[in-house]
Order: structure tokens, then sequence, then C-alpha cells
């Protein structure tokens, strides 16, 4: 994958290594909920193996799938912007493998190392900005009466 939302694009080698020192391996069978949309946002996660649905509620109708994200995404990007709340909902569609972190010592190491905070802030920006065409391209191609979106 070549998208600069994923770690290994995301990232130069030396910070992906340090943010991977703080690394724990999770497992999330198919259906685990990662997280729900409005509740606090205190780790994330860097998928492994497997693939993670987020989704965006919508009233009076199931949940709108808004992205599939797999090997070396990030998943979550709430806990680095205050105030620290899920933006989104996520669901493993599939048994996943991740690395967590804690959102908390992430933060704390982004103040005490500048260089590697503005790394991260720089990743998890082009990550929101993603998601967020993301999210308005779905919401779009389910919700939008035919022909009102523009092709630019």
């Amino acid at each position: 994958m070549t998208s600069t939302t994923n770690l290994s694009t995301g990232l130069t080698a030396g910070h992906r290594e340090q943010l991977m020192r703080m690394a724990r391996e999770v497992s999330f069978d198919a259906g685990t909920r990662l997280f729900e949309e409005g509740r606090r946002a205190d780790r994330f996660w860097i998928v492994r193996t497997g693939t993670v649905a987020l989704d965006l509620r919508v009233p009076g109708r199931r949940p709108a799938v808004v992205e599939s994200l797999g090997h070396g995404e990030l998943v979550g990007w709430s806990w680095h912007i205050p105030p620290h709340v899920w933006h989104l909902g996520a669901e493993a569609v599939s048994p996943v493998r991740a690395y967590e972190f804690d959102a908390e010592a992430v933060r704390a190491m982004c103040v005490r190392d500048p260089e590697f905070g503005r790394a991260i802030a720089d990743w998890v920006g082009r990550v929101v900005a993603h998601r967020l065409h993301a999210s308005r391209v779905r919401l779009l191609d389910l919700y939008a009466p035919y022909g009102s979106g523009s092709r630019v």
C-alpha cells in the first residue's frame, strides 16, 4: 500500500521504531467493536492482519461503513485531538491482530520529543483528511440523490 496514512509510509523509520517500542500485541474476533462513536478515545491500533470497518451512526438506519482498514493502517485518530472522543465507530470484520497503543503515553512522548510529536501530528493529520474525504464520498454514495454530487 502506498497511502501516506499507512504506518510504513506515514512515518520515517526512526519515528516508526520509536512508536513501536510502545506497542502491545492484541487480537479481536470478527464482530468485536473496538470503539463507539462519542466515547472516550484512550488508545489506538495499527492493523497487523485482518480488516477493521469504520462506521458512522446515521439516525434511523444502521451505521454506515465509511472505510475498511487493513495491514499497516491506523485505527483511530481521535485519541490525538482534544477532547479525545471517538468521531466514528470501529468493528473487526474478520479476525484482527493489531498493535495497540496507550494514547496518553504516546501524547506524553510527543511532548517530550517535539520532532516525534510533529511527525505523529503530521501523520494523524493526513489520516484525518483521508478519512473525512472517504466519509464524504461514502455518504454521498449512500444517501445523495443521483447526480447531486459533482466530480472534480
